[in-house]
């Protein structure tokens, strides 16, 4: 088949519908209170305007009125109650300069007027007039004022109250946002969480097909609490279930429902779940639940019934009024269900809890796959070597990921993302924007070198530790120069061996300062933070300690959080066990990683050497250094004078005559 050749369209020439096409129905537009004020406001304006330019000069009957009448200044005369209405002629408009004013009104008693007042204004060729009695015109003149102000008070007030609205009356009214048929999300839009959406598909055949439940008398969970970390897709997830069962989606957060007056919370809540139920089947999703669904207790307040645990006792009556006929599913999100309340988690409420995690690795490249279909991508880019140097990463991580790789792909007028973007831009969003442009002092570059370099050759020689991803000097982020690691596999739990490995690599920083600089500085403060809270958490969580056992010292976060308590749960002796303990493990990870430092002193002189020439080193650099090779790569001034002719060859290209 050949395709038809489009018809070309003159400009202003409208397009032509074929016939039998539904027309686009024209769009409604609803005019509000304040709509209808301005509309009186801009009449009156102009009737004031009109009442100017056909303004009336209030003259006097004697003399003012005789010395024109007998001039022969007045054209017409039109007789009422108590006054007179008239013009002026033309030649009288003249003498004036042709002023705008041309009627005049007399007011006068008509037992005063004279008998020959009639002749005279004959005789002077004075048309004159009896005007009709009219007593509307002044009694709607009258009440206008009152009509006025009776009709913006309906509009303000009453018609706002009468449907829910207005700016005192619209506490109460819930503030959800509703995701309608239009807005379809499915399942095809979710990756990395294959075991939720399997856990989620009775739910959405409940919504398809209830009448298969009720045959055989099962009922479908009330409510559905979807947890997991931040980012990992609870919200997407949620409204991929409202796409697939094609209903209706009632989304609000849990602080919309909490203000400032009591009750308002409470009343969103009756509200938000008639309104559901009216648009049943449907899905109401509550995002961040934990915001009124903590559990109750004494806490600081007295009394200990504030508004918020008003608003969590709403939710639950709410739920716990549900029939089986009722198609709503209640569906909540959080990343604290330890925090929940037990009546809110309790069979018949939120009964059943989904987990969503991170994702592992072939999740990481579904999503990858998912979000890259947005972007140009250029054909050296290995998604599934991102995906795996990409552990830990959540799904909005890896959004960002590919966002801020397009964004630099375009700064740098590229035609598609290539590979070294998304590299760099998987750094960017872990540890932060390389700071390129920062000036360095020579001996703090010196020091960073040497402090990385014990990093990087520890990394590399322990197997126990994660793979050596690369190393830098360049600053990022808060840090002045960074190691990075990344595992090859996704870590479910942390050996000892791992843990003093990582020990180890801390402390290669501060030791590498130590031996080539003969000082120490404070740029290892966040290394000795991370390997204390490591070594404490092994001694007090993990129950790795020699002496003390497989014993929680740890603290309880939920005790903690209503019962907080400033002294430990055991006695000064233990804790100086512990401190100890941590000691112990400290002192021999700083032990193993300056004899393994000291003795291979060559080795990360040639690394620190390299880095101030290179500033940036990766695994395979460093590789050929231990094995003591030289790189062949052109340096950072190479390349900056490479980037700099590139520049100025077009400038010249511009310059030439043509």
């Amino acid at each position: 088949m050949t395709d038809k050749p489009k018809q070309k369209r003159s400009f202003g020439q409208r397009p032509q519908i074929p016939p039998g096409s539904p027309k686009k129905p024209l769009p409604k537009y609803g005019r509000g209170p304040l709509s209808w004020l301005v509309i009186v406001l801009v009449a009156f304006s102009i009737l004031m305007i009109v009442a100017r330019l056909q303004s009336v000069e209030k003259i006097d009957y004697s003399p003012d009125f005789e010395d024109y009448r007998d001039k022969g200044y007045i054209a017409s005369v039109e007789l009422r109650q108590n006054k007179m209405v008239g013009r002026f002629t033309d030649e009288y408009m003249t003498q004036q300069g042709g002023r705008l004013v041309k009627a005049f009104e007399v007011n006068y008693d008509p037992d005063l007027l004279p008998q020959d007042f009639l002749a005279r204004l004959r005789d002077k060729g004075v048309k004159v007039s009896w005007a009709d009695q009219d007593i509307w015109l002044p009694l709607f003149l009258n009440i206008l004022p009152f009509l006025l102000l009776v009709a913006i008070i309906y509009f303000v007030f009453i018609r706002n109250v009468r449907t829910g609205g207005g700016m005192l009356m619209s506490f109460g009214r819930s503030k959800h946002k509703l995701q309608g048929k239009g807005q379809k999300v499915t399942f095809n839009d979710v990756a990395g969480i294959e075991e939720a959406k399997e856990e989620v598909a009775e739910t959405i055949e409940f919504l398809k097909n209830p009448k298969k439940f009720r045959k055989i008398g099962g009922r479908i969970p009330r409510g559905v609490l979807l947890v997991g970390p931040p980012g990992c897709g609870k919200t997407l997830l949620a409204r991929a279930i409202a796409g697939e069962s094609d209903v209706p989606f009632f989304s609000i957060s849990g602080s919309d429902f909490v203000e400032m007056f009591v009750g308002v919370g409470a009343s969103r809540v009756r509200d938000l779940f008639k309104q559901a139920k009216e648009n049943a089947p449907c899905i109401i999703f509550l995002d961040e639940v934990d915001a009124i669904g903590r559990k109750r207790g004494p806490g600081f307040v007295s009394g200990g019934h504030d508004e918020r645990e008003q608003t969590l006792n709403a939710i639950l009556v709410e739920m716990d009024g549900f029939d089986t006929d009722d198609q709503v599913i209640v569906m909540a999100a959080t990343n604290r269900s330890d925090i929940l309340d037990h009546a809110l988690t309790r069979p018949g409420r939120f009964d059943r809890q989904v987990i969503v995690p991170l994702p592992d690795l072939k999740g990481r490249l579904d999503i990858l796959k998912i979000h890259a279909k947005k972007v140009k991508i250029g054909p050296d880019v290995q998604l599934e070597r991102v995906a795996r140097g990409t552990p830990m990463f959540s799904g909005a991580e890896l959004e960002a990921l590919i966002n801020e790789a397009a964004i630099s792909a375009s700064m740098a007028d590229k035609d598609y993302v290539e590979m070294p973007d998304l590299e760099e831009a998987r750094d960017k969003v872990k540890w932060g924007r390389a700071k390129k442009s920062r000036v360095v002092d020579e001996q703090d570059k010196k020091l960073t070198a040497y402090h990385e370099a014990g990093h990087a050759f520890v990394q590399s020689m322990l197997e126990e530790a994660d793979p050596l991803h690369k190393v830098s000097i360049i600053p990022r982020g808060p840090m002045g120069g960074a190691t990075f690691a990344l595992p090859e596999k996704d870590r479910m739990f942390y050996t000892k061996r791992y843990c003093i490995a990582q020990l180890q690599v801390c402390f290669a920083g501060r030791i590498a300062e130590q031996l080539f600089c003969d000082d120490i500085t404070s740029g290892a403060q966040s290394d000795i933070i991370q390997a204390t809270s490591m070594a404490k958490e092994m001694v007090l969580t993990w129950g790795m300690g020699r002496e003390i056992g497989p014993i929680n010292y740890g603290p309880n976060p939920v005790r903690e959080m209503y019962y907080p308590s400033m002294t430990p749960d055991y006695s000064q002796k233990t804790a100086e066990l512990i401190d100890k303990e941590v000691k112990s493990l400290i002192d021999e990870a700083y032990s193993n990683a300056f004899e393994l430092i000291e003795t291979n002193k060559e080795k990360i002189e040639a690394i620190a050497k390299a880095l101030l020439k290179y500033e940036t080193l990766d695994a395979d650099d460093v590789k050929i250094i231990l094995n003591g090779g030289t790189l062949d790569k052109p340096t950072v001034s190479d390349l900056l004078a490479i980037e700099q002719q590139r520049n100025v060859q077009p400038e010249k290209a511009d310059k030439s005559p043509s």
